[in-house]
């Protein structure tokens, strides 16, 4: 089972620096294939009214479902994001935006995800994201 701290390592070691620069923290990671995730609300991801840009909200999704994904495992693997839908509900603002998402179905190749985003300290819903994720043969060690 994959603990919040080792998949907060995860997200530390494995992606992008521009990802890590949202400041994204593992809050929740369960062995069923769900992960919760959150975003601080900063002057780097706001624009006007303080309302959070959509870039920013569908990298925490999308990263979020990557998360439910090493949950589903119980360990980080590879995955790729071959479709990413998001639908923007309402505007961003508050204190912290946290995405809960859970695996809908999960293949041999191919995973898929949901995610909802909402933000705090209200709860209100901001985004719904689906994403497919291919998964690759794992490398004989």
């Amino acid at each position: 089972m994959l603990s919040t701290d080792q998949a907060q390592a995860f997200l530390a070691s494995s992606f992008a620096r521009w990802v890590q620069a949202l400041d994204l923290r593992v809050d929740q990671i369960t062995p069923e294939g769900r992960a919760v995730l959150s975003m601080p609300i900063t002057d780097d991801v706001a624009r006007m009214g303080g309302i959070v840009c959509g870039q920013a909200l569908a990298t925490l999704a999308d990263t979020t479902m990557v998360m439910a994904t090493a949950a589903h495992f119980g360990e980080p693997r590879d995955v790729a994001t071959t479709n990413l839908d998001t639908q923007f509900l309402s505007a961003g603002r508050g204190e912290r935006i946290s995405c809960t998402a859970r695996i809908t179905r999960a293949g041999r190749s191919l995973i898929f995800a949901q995610a909802d985003l909402v933000a705090l300290p209200d709860g209100r819903p901001v985004a719904s994201a689906s994403a497919t994720f291919f998964v690759p043969e794992k490398a004989a060690r």
